[in-house]
């Protein structure tokens, strides 16, 4: 987007100082070549001392109005937002994420402060300060990470990386001998960078604004304390786990006492889960056992039933099967027989046999 030099004049001819005129000059334009949003992450982004801000074109003053209109695609609103990252979380990934769309067309500065600089106000940190540096690149909602960034945001270096708004939290952020670290900035109401106001005071006209700082949410029930509280409540079983991995206890500080206990718990717990599926095998044959015997029995009853009914089929009242009666009288002798015939066909018949049916 072309803009005026500082030192020329405006399309009417009137000064920008109305306290002095300035000389006429040619009216000269400047194209804005400030870095661009990051539209592929293929790589990570880069830090500001290998990409820093050399456009000469003055940065005019933008409220949070005309930034949510939207910018020409050669003036990206820059966005700011700083801390320490430790143990970077969602909840870190979460405030760059709306830092970052905020306005149509952002570009988000990120500051990460130094180890020296964060032992000494906050105390100390998990992550050195080139993983946390390296961890920022790598979030997609970053477009320039600024290493070593100051605790407390100054007039310099807001001038130096040409920030248009800076984006936090509104809770207050004590630190440092300050009830908020970012109350100079929160209440902000006249000249809201660093170049307007010295621009200003040199002479050139800049209409007021309602400040710089824009509030982010907080994301609930994450943060790095309440990681880091986990981690210490339960230290013995991350010591034990990391052990079993083959960790020394000198690389986990830990003593010789200590690691004879834990190694101990380790194989006590070996123990119980060799009993534990000890028991859910014997369960599990038990149960196909208990099946099984549940269907022999089932067949088995299946099987009498049958058997009785067959037999009941054939001997019962009803039955089938020829019923076997007694005759007691006499059979006479057949023609030409003796009673007395010794003839096989003549035996002697006391009593017949009759069968019926």
């Amino acid at each position: 987007m072309p803009v005026l030099a500082p030192d020329a004049e405006s399309e009417t001819g009137i000064p920008k100082s109305p306290s002095e005129a300035r000389p006429a000059e040619a009216m000269e334009e400047l194209e804005h070549t400030c870095p661009q949003p990051r539209l592929t992450l293929t790589a990570p982004a880069p830090f500001a001392d290998e990409t820093s801000c050399q456009c000469q074109a003055p940065h005019e003053k933008l409220t949070i109005a005309q930034a949510r209109l939207g910018t020409p695609v050669d003036r990206p609103v820059r966005v700011y937002a700083d801390g320490i990252f430790d143990l970077f979380h969602s909840g870190h990934a979460r405030a760059l994420m709306q830092a970052k769309t905020l306005f149509p067309n952002s570009y988000l500065l990120v500051g990460v402060c130094s180890d020296d600089l964060t032992h000494k106000f906050k105390g100390f940190t998990v992550m050195n300060e080139t993983e946390r540096y390296e961890a920022l690149r790598h979030c997609r909602y970053v477009d320039e990470v600024i290493r070593d960034a100051p605790w407390t945001l100054t007039p310099e270096f807001l001038e130096k990386h040409k920030i248009d708004f800076v984006a936090h939290d509104d809770i207050p952020y004590s630190s440092a001998g300050s009830d908020d670290v970012y109350k100079h900035i929160k209440e902000a109401a006249t000249c809201r960078s660093a170049w307007s106001c010295r621009a200003f005071s040199a002479g050139f006209l800049f209409p007021l604004c309602s400040g710089m700082f824009v509030p982010t949410q907080r994301t609930e029930g994450i943060s790095t304390s309440d990681i880091i509280t986990r981690i210490v409540r339960d230290y013995d079983v991350y010591a034990r786990r990391n052990l079993q991995r083959g960790y020394t206890a000198k690389e986990l500080n830990v003593s010789f006492i200590n690691e004879k206990k834990y190694r101990f718990q380790n194989q006590v717990d070996k123990m119980k889960e060799k009993v534990k599926n000890v028991e859910e095998k014997s369960k599990e044959f038990v149960y196909k056992v208990e099946e099984k015997s549940h269907d022999l029995i089932q067949k088995w009853e299946e099987k009498s039933r049958e058997f009785i009914g067959n037999f009941l089929e054939l001997f019962g009242p009803d039955g089938a099967w020829p019923s076997i009666t007694y005759d007691p009288t006499p059979s006479a002798p057949a023609k030409g027989e003796t009673a007395c015939s010794p003839c096989p066909g003549g035996a002697a018949r006391h009593s017949r046999l009759a069968f019926s049916t």
